[in-house]
């Protein structure tokens, strides 16, 4: 087996709330390999967002340890060792991020939307939209390029979202519980479009859900239970 593309070791998270600590995540070790598809399910409040997010640089573990990288000689990274700068930097270039809400700017159009993170990146415009373009084409939706969120349906807007989180050629896309606002064809649909992304690009998938039909199309499910896995 292939080194890990990510792999977090001891990862505990507690919260404190009016002075009480509130344990969320009590003793987690992950990992996901390269080109993998991961699936955490579990009832709310177990703490699969929590480790997502964590997973994800969004939030640091109250204890425990993040790595990420070591396959084909690239150095492996203690993601929280790192300055804020840097791992923004990381974060940007290494992760695409799909929420339940997809957070396009409503002034904008769908190419626009996608182009945003390659023009925060320092892409010129060109390449940007040339690869944007290509990715709505991808997705289905290159009849679409010039609609705004609101002329999208909530399906359209997800799979904006997707091509959105995928324009800087992620290693690893992290998707929390991005089908919660669709009906079971348009979920369907989207999950389906992981797995052509997964299968064209080789980018490792890690997706939260509360849909277990949906998880069970990924290459591997864990169920995370009261914040430790399970089964």
């Amino acid at each position: 087996m292939s080194e890990p593309i990510l792999e977090a070791r001891g990862i505990k998270k507690v919260f404190k709330k009016e002075g009480v600590q509130i344990p969320v995540i009590r003793g987690v070790d992950f990992s996901i390999q390269p080109g993998e598809m991961v699936a955490i399910t579990g009832a709310s409040g177990v703490g699969k967002s929590t480790l997502l997010h964590i997973i994800g640089t969004l939030e640091p573990p109250t204890e425990g340890r993040v790595y990420f990288g070591g396959e084909k000689g690239t150095e492996r990274k203690d993601l929280f060792s790192l300055s804020e700068k840097d791992l923004a930097q990381f974060r940007n270039r290494s992760l695409g991020f799909i929420f339940q809400f997809h957070y396009l700017l409503p002034e904008f159009t769908a190419v626009e939307n996608v182009m945003l993170p390659a023009l925060i990146a320092g892409y010129s415009k060109g390449p940007a939209e040339a690869q944007a373009k290509e990715l709505l084409q991808f997705v289905g939706l290159g009849h679409r390029l010039q609609h705004r969120p609101s002329e999208l349906s909530g399906g359209e807007q997800q799979r904006v979202a997707i091509a959105r989180s995928v324009i800087l050629r992620p290693k690893l896309l992290l998707a929390d519980e991005m089908t919660g606002n669709l009906d079971s064809a348009n979920s369907s649909l989207v999950v389906e479009l992981l797995a052509k992304l997964n299968r064209a690009t080789g980018v490792s998938v890690l997706m939260v859900t509360h849909d277990l039909e949906l998880a069970k199309r990924m290459h591997r499910v864990m169920t995370m239970k009261d914040g430790v896995f399970v089964g």
